[in-house]
């Protein structure tokens, strides 16, 4: 792309050399190998990678010493976080997100130079972290204020609680490495689980800014965040047996592998977001306007390097040159340009790589019949790919098989409603589905089924994770456990609760330890 003048906002005027990771609840200096963090977006009118910092190549050793910190302070449940008030934990909370508010301006500077995601969404992601957190803390009152009651059934009270399942591994997604690694990390936290946090590839420097807020917030090794490649840090930890859930975003060959090394899976708790290849259907009574506008949100926010983005479009082939012809001008209208420049819809791509993967999934489509229908299509920079709307896709090409998450999108026209319907039951993936349409008779017995395929059936809109209250989940390959303000909570937390004969014995030591508050467990306090 051209090169533009930078804001003088958005200049990286020093770069962010990131020498200490948080265990035991001390940022440990690291004097040892480090890896340089790069953006594909250029400084410089003649195109070059911008170097934005450094962080921690740690190894197998710093690794379990963070594993250690974790395990120290869960304490086999008997840790000072597991066993506190509440009241406690939120207001450890509370604290951290206070302290994380400070950092707006530097995290979202480094989201739009790490990931290339575009200023209005950067600040999007950030805003919408602070708003989770905050939901998720009048969740957890709610379901406190719950529990604080005991109930009888034959014979036996029961004051029934949710408890925390261990030591949690934290594993976040480069598209969304504040909010999706956040929806992970703060339920896990305030359930009173210890955790270990490794940032993603892309989007690592970001977390530096909040290490200092962990780490003032929470008791020591409560939160303990690790920097390196994945297989050199997560292995070990997992191996050992030591990890009681494996919370991660990203991709299924990465969870299944880190499953096997767990000697224990039996007893491993897993909550994962997974890829998709979530399917657009525009039936032949479809509103054009709005479906095209829909598919472009679906296909094209933040280069469709989203799991919830629309990877694949369905069109009835009564309406499938003139979707096509649309469509087509409105993907070419797009503006591409740096995070911060004015209306930029279009970004660079943080993956080195992907132009080059793109341009191999339109290469194998071409040679098998497909067409680029938008005149930008395939056009190729140092760091982009404009997007290529292809079409007619058959099974046999690699884009319809593979999840591209990126920007190239596939057009299947059907005759049947038999087709798209088949094709969605027979993929790996059934994560959403969004359904464009208006006649009733047609749209129910689609509803009906598509809701045994897919989790979510969006109506004549895009695919989205959002709102936060709502279930986020797959089938098959695409998730396991739910992901929600409410449903989050749940997941890394198990039912446990006490149970006591109705006795006057029994019943005069309740009532002691209710009027005594000796215990955090045994507790009818209501939580406003």
């Amino acid at each position: 792309m051209p090169f533009s003048e930078i804001p003088q906002e958005y200049i990286i005027s020093s770069l962010i050399h990131q020498n200490s990771f948080l265990a035991n609840g001390k940022l440990k200096k690291w004097s040892g190998d480090t890896t340089e963090v790069f953006s594909t977006i250029s400084s410089t009118k003649a195109y070059e990678k911008t170097l934005l910092g450094t962080v921690p190549e740690l190894g197998e050793e710093e690794a379990l010493e963070a594993l250690e910190s974790a395990c120290d302070a869960y304490g086999r449940g008997q840790g000072l976080w597991p066993t506190m008030k509440v009241v406690d934990r939120i207001a450890c909370m509370e604290k951290f997100v206070e302290k994380m508010i400070t950092k707006r301006d530097e995290v979202v500077k480094l989201l739009m130079w790490e990931i290339g995601k575009n200023l209005p969404d950067s600040q999007k992601e950030f805003d919408r972290t602070v708003d989770y957190i905050y939901d998720t803390l009048e969740e957890y009152k709610k379901m406190d204020r719950d529990a604080a009651k005991f109930q009888k059934h034959g014979g036996i009270y029961a004051h029934i609680r949710r408890g925390p399942l261990g030591v949690v591994l934290c594993l976040g997604p480069y598209n969304y490495p504040l909010n999706e690694t956040f929806t992970l990390l703060i339920p896990a936290l305030l359930m009173g689980n210890t955790t270990i946090f490794k940032p993603a590839k892309f989007g690592v420097l970001l977390i530096a800014p909040l290490l200092e807020a962990f780490k003032e917030s929470f008791p020591k090794g409560v939160v303990n965040v690790i920097f390196g490649r994945g297989r050199v840090l997560a292995s070990p930890i997992m191996q050992t047996g030591r990890i009681d859930v494996l919370a991660l975003i990203g991709n299924s060959k990465s969870a299944k592998a880190l499953q096997k090394q767990h000697p224990g899976s039996n007893r491993l708790k897993l909550v994962l977001g997974l890829e998709a290849k979530n399917p657009g259907i525009v039936l032949p009574d479809a509103n054009l306007d709005l479906a095209i506008n829909e598919c472009i949100a679906g296909t094209l926010s933040f280069n469709g390097q989203r799991c919830t983005a629309l990877k694949i479009l369905y069109v009835h082939e009564d309406i499938v040159d003139e979707f096509n012809k649309r469509f087509s001008v409105k993907v070419d209208e797009l503006k591409f340009g740096n995070p911060w420049d004015d209306g930029a819809k279009l970004t660079p791509l943080p993956e080195p790589d992907k132009p080059e993967y793109i341009q191999e999934l339109i290469d194998d489509a071409l040679e098998k019949g497909a067409k680029i229908l938008n005149t930008k299509g395939g056009e190729t920079s140092e760091n982009f790919i404009f997007p290529a709307v292809l079409h007619p896709v058959s099974k046999d090409m690699r884009v319809y098989e593979e999840e591209q998450f990126g920007p190239v999108i596939p057009v299947v026209s059907f005759k049947d409603i038999s087709q798209p319907l088949d094709d969605i039951a027979e993929s790996n993936y059934g994560q959403q589905v969004s359904l464009f349409g208006k006649d009733i008779k047609t749209l129910a017995p689609l509803i009906d089924t598509l809701v045994n395929l897919v989790c979510r059936v969006n109506l004549n809109s895009s695919c989205q994770r959002g709102p936060d209250v709502y279930p986020f989940t797959g089938r098959k390959d695409s998730a396991v456990s739910t992901l929600s303000v409410h449903d989050a909570l749940r997941a890394f937390s198990i039912r446990t609760f006490i149970a006591s004969k109705d006795n006057e014995y029994n019943n005069a030591i309740l009532n002691e330890l209710l009027d005594s508050k000796q215990s955090n467990f045994v507790s009818t306090d209501y939580i406003l």
